[in-house]
């Protein structure tokens, strides 16, 4: 039966109700590196190689490659920037706006692109947030990323951005200066070469008098001690 003119047609139950929102998907957690699939890779490729792996003094390469690997420069895998950074502690009420740097943390990651080593130093900083955190965690926060197959760009983003997220900073940067193996040792002529990564969070990622602080520390670092 028609409806009188003006009367909307009724919308049907299943139309009407709208839908739940879909529950966010879990964050993809970092999967840990597989000592025993490493092996047989490791040992696939010493075999595709050329190498014969009944020599005694190869049989066991392929398990202490793969020990090195997942153990030494992969073990970043295993742990959380929360974990790496510990326990932290309530900011000062009058450190608003200071800037927080340590400089030349010695650092050592693998890159994705050529299982070649980079070498370097980090410089990182922060304004105090909520939080603050000893210095000797920020050279953990930045080995956590380090020992992961990651590049040099990632790395120094990655720190800045745990820095910001952990301890609720409203500015932070990490700077890398790094030795690169696949440029060094692939290249023609560029033996001496040095590659630089900068990442800036929050307030420092705008050129203002906050970053020039810190470059200005910076330039007097390099110019006391270099």
């Amino acid at each position: 039966m028609p409806l009188a003119p003006g009367v909307p047609s009724p919308v049907p139950p299943s139309r009407s109700r709208r839908r739940a929102p879909a529950a966010k998907a879990p964050a993809p957690r970092a999967v840990r590196p597989d000592p025993a699939g490493m092996a047989r890779a490791v040992r696939d490729f010493l075999t595709a190689a050329g190498l014969d792996l009944q020599d005694v003094n190869l049989v066991d390469t392929p398990t202490r490659v793969a020990d090195v690997w997942a153990n030494g420069f992969l073990d970043g895998y295993g742990r959380t920037p929360e974990e790496a950074l510990g326990k932290t502690y309530p900011a000062p009420a009058d450190s608003s706006g200071e800037l927080v740097v340590v400089t030349d943390l010695r650092f050592h990651s693998m890159c994705p692109h050529h299982l070649l080593p980079f070498t370097g130093r980090a410089h990182v900083a922060y304004v105090p947030g909520s939080r603050v955190v000893g210095f000797g965690r920020i050279g953990a926060l930045v080995d956590l990323f380090a020992h992961r197959l990651i590049l040099q760009e990632d790395l120094a983003r990655q720190v800045a951005r745990s820095l910001a997220r952990v301890l609720g900073s409203p500015a932070t940067a990490c700077i890398l200066e790094a030795e690169q193996a696949c440029l060094r040792l692939r290249a023609d002529h560029q033996r001496d070469a040095v590659t630089h990564a900068e990442a800036y969070e929050g307030r420092l990622r705008r050129d203002g008098p906050l970053r020039r602080e810190l470059w200005a520390r910076l330039g007097a670092r390099t110019g006391a001690g270099r």
